[in-house]
């Protein structure tokens, strides 16, 4: 396969995972209380892997997002009783972003309902697809995310 030809499957790819990122994320965004993002709704479900918290920095940085961004979210999520924004006790100048049971509860919540929106596409296809795919995806992932740091 020429060069141009693996640019061009590559590029490819990215376009159907973007064109999937978005479908996904409407759907979402369609259940969502207010004006909640899609991406807030991560943040939760990162929060609530994290019991132990993390900072806005730590957040921001693992979502990509400018820290002034981060912090907005954050305090749309804190507003919703969704999450916790406590001073940090080994830095006092920053704050510890923690799920709080609501949220936790909320997620799953959220999570059912999207297994129930998702439920045609399931039939339609299996899970194969998506079992399947899952240890190239992760590869990729794990490549782009070594090359940020």
């Amino acid at each position: 396969m020429k060069p141009e030809d693996e640019t061009s499957e590559v590029y490819r790819f990215f376009t159907e995972v973007g064109i999937i990122n978005q479908l996904i994320s409407t759907k979402l965004e369609a259940f969502l209380p207010g004006r909640m993002t899609a991406t807030q709704f991560g943040i939760l479900g990162h929060l609530v892997r994290r019991p132990e918290g993390e900072t806005p920095l730590q957040l921001s940085n693992a979502f990509q997002v400018p820290k002034t961004s981060m912090t907005h979210m954050l305090s749309s999520l804190e507003n919703h009783a969704l999450i916790t924004l406590e001073v940090n006790s080994s830095d006092k100048r920053s704050k510890i972003a923690r799920s709080t049971p609501q949220g936790a509860e909320f997620l799953k919540a959220c999570n059912e309902r999207m297994s129930e929106a998702l439920a045609p596409v399931l039939s339609e296809l299996g899970s194969g697809p998506f079992r399947n795919s899952l240890p190239n995806l992760t590869l990729i992932r794990e490549a782009l995310d070594n090359e940020r740091d």
